[in-house]
């Protein structure tokens, strides 16, 4: 049932918001230098790495880090990278990601490939075997500075608790807090 709904809202949102997604990647194009999308090397589900699509919003030979691990990450910022970020308009990509079957729309956020520490941990509380989200749980109880052990702790909480009526929480609550500009 989970990936029915994934596969259903991917292409719905797709549908909806497939002008929207033009004109953010015209203004990428308009006020930036390099590609419109940027492809991250993503840690999936059984430890696979996967290309992972989003709206570039870092000025190309950024460091490949979590973004907390960059100091004074503002001046790697493209024009619209902090707008697209906050309200998490970079991550619209992912939706084909989704299709995919790479990602879900809940899910563990998928780590960096190079976030060995994050995907030791959840390999040994067996969190690798689900399939990485767009939003998830520590995403909402959290933000990128979450110290490693405590996102793993939040997708423990979720692997453990995961249903499709906490899915709907989640979402609901991701859009709450990228309304109110949080996270």
């Amino acid at each position: 049932m989970k990936r029915l709904f994934d596969i259903l809202m991917a292409v719905s949102l797709l549908i909806t918001l497939s002008v929207p997604m033009v004109v953010i990647a015209l203004l990428i194009k308009l006020t930036s230098k390099g590609p419109i999308l940027y492809w991250s090397d993503r840690v999936g589900r059984n430890n696979i790495v996967f290309k992972m699509p989003k709206f570039r919003t870092m000025i190309p030979g950024t460091p490949e880090v979590a973004t907390h691990l960059i100091n004074e990450p503002g001046l790697y910022l493209e024009p619209l990278g902090y707008f697209l970020r906050k309200t998490g308009l970079d991550e619209l990509p992912q939706l084909v990601s989704i299709l995919r079957g790479e990602m879900s729309l809940v899910g563990p956020r998928p780590a960096l490939y190079n976030q060995d520490d994050l995907v030791a941990l959840r390999s040994r509380k067996n969190i690798e075997r689900l399939v990485p989200g767009v939003t998830g749980w520590a995403q909402i109880n959290g933000d990128d500075c979450t110290p490693v052990a405590a996102k793993v702790e939040l997708d423990e909480y979720y692997h453990e608790h995961r249903s499709f009526l906490l899915d709907l929480k989640i979402l609901f609550l991701t859009i709450i807090k990228k309304w109110r500009f949080r996270g």
